[in-house]
């Protein structure tokens, strides 16, 4: 017991080590992005000095801003109720695991939001350059207040479909397969996301990349935290009558 426990744990601990890894490349990947100052050369491509065109564009509004963030918080619920009652791929989960992907996606819309709301950064289509009034400045000049309204990075709407990407790290060890499809389709939904506020001028595209950098790196530690206390997670859950319907 004691062997096949040891030789579990090995495999454990290499994946661990190709996930620092891999974190650690896309940190130095996003830094790199800001260090190569790009967002206003972005944000050129579709702002004016009158303003961004697009910015109350219908498609954008309402399918992409308000419709996606309720599709978003609609998953969301369906990971919370999938502890319980499971559909599809979840039903090859056990309930600890699929609390992890609920509880990951939550704790990524949260972290992105705490940020956020303490951030002095505002949004391009504050800037002078864009027909506002506050003046460009890094996210990285920390305490340094633009002249705008702040609370813009880092981005909040591309974390409707980042914050999923924590599921990855749930299921990867299940079902692999289905683990990287999810990984790519909740990073192409954040891309897509973030994407169409940076047309808006409600965002520079760095602002996506940390979001998406910071939802990954808050499920792998919702991973760590998961493999520790699985056994009292599982515990509690059979521990837990399952909600009954009226």
């Amino acid at each position: 017991m004691q062997q096949s426990s040891l030789s579990g744990a090995q495999p454990q601990s290499i994946s661990q080590r190709h996930t620092l890894v891999v974190t650690l490349l896309l940190l130095a990947a996003v830094v790199a992005w800001d260090a190569g100052g790009q967002d206003l050369a972005w944000a050129n491509a579709f702002g004016t000095p009158s303003g961004f065109p697009l910015r109350e564009h219908w498609f954008f509004v309402q399918v992409m801003h308000e419709g996606a963030r309720r599709i978003g918080w609609l998953v969301v619920l369906a990971l919370a109720l999938s502890v319980w009652w499971p559909l599809g791929i979840l039903r090859r989960l056990d309930a600890s695991e699929r609390l992890q992907m609920a509880l990951s996606a939550l704790l990524g819309l949260a972290v992105v939001s705490i940020i956020k709301n303490l951030s002095n950064t505002s949004c391009p289509w504050d800037l002078a350059e864009f027909g506002g009034v506050a003046r460009y400045a890094s996210h990285w000049a920390l305490g340094v207040i633009d002249g705008g309204g702040g609370r813009c990075f880092p981005g909040g709407h591309a974390s409707a479909g980042f914050a999923f990407v924590g599921g990855y790290f749930a299921l990867r060890r299940k079902q692999p397969v289905a683990a990287r499809w999810w990984l790519a389709g909740a990073v192409l939904m954040g891309l897509v996301l973030g994407g169409s506020q940076q047309v808006r001028g409600a965002h520079f595209m760095s602002h996506t990349l940390w979001t998406g950098w910071l939802c990954w790196t808050t499920g792998w530690l919702v991973d760590l935290a998961a493999v520790a206390l699985r056994p009292r997670i599982a515990a509690f859950l059979h521990s837990t009558p399952a909600p009954v319907a009226d």
